[in-house]
């Protein structure tokens, strides 16, 4: 179960020799990964059956809030969390959590007294709550 983990770049700066021999022999195969790209961003939050949009959707629902993502701010979103994997530290899709907590976060917060209400999510509001913060360089809350 954890070698998984282990192998899955979970530990990226550690280099094959730092590894225990007999964990090495497990691991015959060293494959280099190519950094995700906008579109494979925008798919991760689209395509899955339970994709990140979908789950933040189900948990706000449970308050009685609808949330309705629009297509222009997916993409927004996906050139976002593109764009600080590429100033900052590459984390891959784990950015796209931390952007889209930063994004919902005033819904979330004040979703058991907004029962009923719809938020539309566009690229606009995406702009407003997120982008600021990437202008500014403040993307200490956006590293894991």
């Amino acid at each position: 179960d954890h070698i998984l983990f282990i192998a899955s770049g979970a530990f990226h700066l550690a280099k094959p020799s730092d590894l225990l021999p007999e964990l090495q022999g497990r691991l015959p195969i060293r494959v280099e990964l190519s950094p995700l790209t906008r579109e494979d961003l925008r798919r991760i939050l689209t395509e899955p059956e339970h994709s990140l949009l979908k789950q933040y959707a189900a948990l706000l629902g449970t308050e009685s809030v609808t949330l309705d993502f629009r297509d222009d701010a997916v993409d927004a979103l996906a050139e976002l969390a593109a764009d600080i994997n590429d100033r900052i530290e590459n984390i891959g899709a784990r950015r796209l959590h931390t952007v889209l907590e930063r994004l919902l976060e005033d819904i979330s917060f004040t979703a058991t007294d907004r029962g009923g209400e719809t938020f539309v999510v566009d690229a606009a509001y995406v702009a407003d709550k997120v982008a600021p913060l990437a202008q500014k360089g403040d993307l200490s809350r956006f590293i894991l």
